[in-house]
């Protein structure tokens, strides 16, 4: 049986078998074999490919690791935890985000801590006059999720009242040609903060607010899946959601 995932990551970063070949250093026919027969390559020319095509080895060839290995490799990409969001340093989130060189996505409902620091918006403003793609996630304030939330939190309306206060803050940002917003009606367990591989997540804890919840430090590295399991759940959430006009 083919394996598709390679033959359709090749394809979508405009690359031959001889082009990935020659960027791991083996033979043509070998990675015809890996494509046509799903043959499995060895772990350091899997760790190659995977770095070639930007993608993760577990997808690529999601049978080729134990589940220690994978359990292993994804306790590895835990960087720090924080018992709180108020808790993560100032700098941790300049630095996460001055990091990023293609790509910074943002998921919450309202995130208004961000969307009220005009360092930040700055920051992504010169991030996407240079190429990088900011996607940011707000809750859409008349969903019955955002409601949810608000009395979870025990703040009710005052949950949709921040996502509004958002928009506003955001006005000049949302104009900016390379930055994204869109509107989500999607209950979070997580908001997420990411720089190209590495995130930081918010966990939501019920009856507590987030900046009171822990937060994960994470950095993607190959054959663990905890940070691709948060990328997914982003996509996820991006292409159902509408955007904001």
């Amino acid at each position: 049986m083919p394996n598709e995932r390679l033959r359709a990551a090749l394809l979508e970063r405009g690359l031959t078998p001889a082009d990935l070949a020659a960027a791991v250093g083996v033979d043509t026919k070998s990675v015809e074999r890996w494509i046509s027969r799903d043959r499995t390559p060895y772990r350091k020319h899997r760790y190659a490919v995977a770095a070639r095509l930007g993608t993760d080895e577990a997808f690529l060839w999601p049978k080729a690791l134990s589940p220690e290995q994978t359990a292993e490799a994804s306790e590895s990409e835990i960087l720090s935890i924080y018992p709180h969001r108020w808790t993560v340093p100032r700098d941790a989130w300049r630095h996460l985000f001055e990091s990023a060189q293609h790509e910074i996505s943002v998921l919450v409902y309202s995130g208004l801590f961000l969307a009220e620091d005009g360092s930040m918006h700055s920051l992504f403003a010169d991030k996407a006059r240079n190429g990088v793609r900011v996607r940011i996630l707000l809750g859409d304030p008349d969903s019955a999720a955002v409601a949810e939330r608000g009395t979870d939190e025990g703040v009710d309306d005052a949950m949709a009242a921040k996502i509004r206060n958002a928009f506003v803050l955001y006005k000049s940002l949302r104009a900016m040609e390379g930055v994204e917003f869109r509107l989500h009606d999607t209950v979070l367990y997580n908001s997420i903060y990411r720089a190209d591989e590495q995130l930081l997540v918010n966990t939501h804890v019920y009856g507590i607010s987030a900046a009171s919840a822990p937060v994960l430090h994470l950095r993607k590295i190959a054959g663990g899946s905890m940070v691709t399991t948060y990328l997914d759940s982003f996509e996820r959430v991006w292409d159902q959601a509408e955007p904001l006009r």
